[in-house]
């Protein structure tokens, strides 16, 4: 084996940074799984006002440790489900409802 190949197989081995998000759980009416809300606060392109976007993924939560409101951090991972692309690390506050 070359260097050239044994170089290139290492760089296709390296994985890259998984992103993590902190959002509010907005759904936990299904088995292991969670609807999590994410907000974020960007500038307008051409404005400069700050907008608001939301995004809503179906993150994994494999002992159905969270609640409706509770703030979670969520990171990515391999697909699961069709739709399911998040795992659900830390649980960082809890709802006030209880």
């Amino acid at each position: 084996m070359t260097e050239e190949t044994q170089g290139e197989s290492n760089a296709e081995k390296s994985t890259g940074r998984r992103r993590s998000l902190i959002g509010m759980v907005k759904s936990d009416k299904m088995d292991k799984t969670r609807v999590v809300v994410v907000e974020r606060r960007t500038p307008h392109s051409k404005y400069g006002k700050y907008v608001n976007h939301r995004s809503t993924y179906k993150v994994h939560d494999e002992n159905n440790e969270s609640k409706t409101g509770d703030r979670v951090e969520i990171v990515e991972c391999r697909p699961i489900s069709r739709d399911k692309r998040w795992r659900l690390t830390k649980l960082i506050e809890r709802s006030a409802e209880v």
